[in-house]
């Protein structure tokens, strides 16, 4: 069976991405992650892309009109190197129409909180200012809106009195790491379906 081809959107350190790279060489996830762009020239995930022998590309929004033909330029990016699901991996840009139509119903991202709460940046603080009792992190599909689109998997994490951003960051970080690369492994096996905002998860072609 042919394996997907992963292409991931990072803005910083990639660990996430990492996470990713490495249920992929260990078999876990049937993919292979083709490359990895970044808007940061300095991004560690950059770093961690050539650590794996994967081509590591830095595309400077600077450098283009809008962004529109700065997307344009990422998508020539994608398809040069045949990629069939785009991830974002602490991607700190709002996807846009360009990506959008380019891929569509194939670009995930991972937020750390339980959505729809807490959308945006800073979700992390956002809980602790709250004082809600549980948090998390959301891998969903991408659509126009900030965090907006169809959920795939959701884990929680407890929230204590004395938290502070950091603390819930690092708790909420060590489930990022298992339910993304859960998320890819399901899309690459073909067991995603959506249906409106709802997104099932098939288990031997049924629900």
């Amino acid at each position: 069976m042919k394996k997907l081809r992963v292409g991931v959107l990072a803005s910083g350190r990639g660990s996430n991405l990492q996470a990713i790279i490495g249920q992929c060489e260990s078999g876990d996830i049937p993919a292979t992650v083709a490359v990895v762009v970044s808007d940061k020239g300095d991004a560690f995930a950059l770093e961690r892309a050539r650590n794996h022998s994967i081509p590591a590309v830095h595309i400077h929004p600077a450098y283009y009109s809008g962004r529109e033909e700065y997307e344009g330029r990422i998508v020539l990016e994608m398809q040069e190197y045949g990629v069939d699901l785009i991830c974002l991996a602490g991607y700190m840009l709002l996807v846009g129409k360009t990506l959008l139509e380019a891929f569509p119903g194939r670009i995930m991202n991972i937020h750390p909180a339980l959505l729809p709460s807490f959308k945006g940046f800073h979700a992390q603080g956002q809980a602790v200012a709250y004082g809600v009792k549980l948090s998390g992190c959301t891998v969903h599909f991408v659509d126009e809106g900030m965090d907006t689109g169809p959920i795939i998997l959701q884990a929680a994490v407890p929230v204590y009195p004395d938290d502070l951003e950091d603390d819930l960051s690092a708790r909420i970080l060590e489930q990022e790491h298992i339910i993304y690369p859960r998320a890819v492994r399901l899309y690459a096996e073909g067991r995603l379906r959506v249906d409106g905002r709802k997104v099932f998860v098939l288990r031997d072609g049924k629900e």
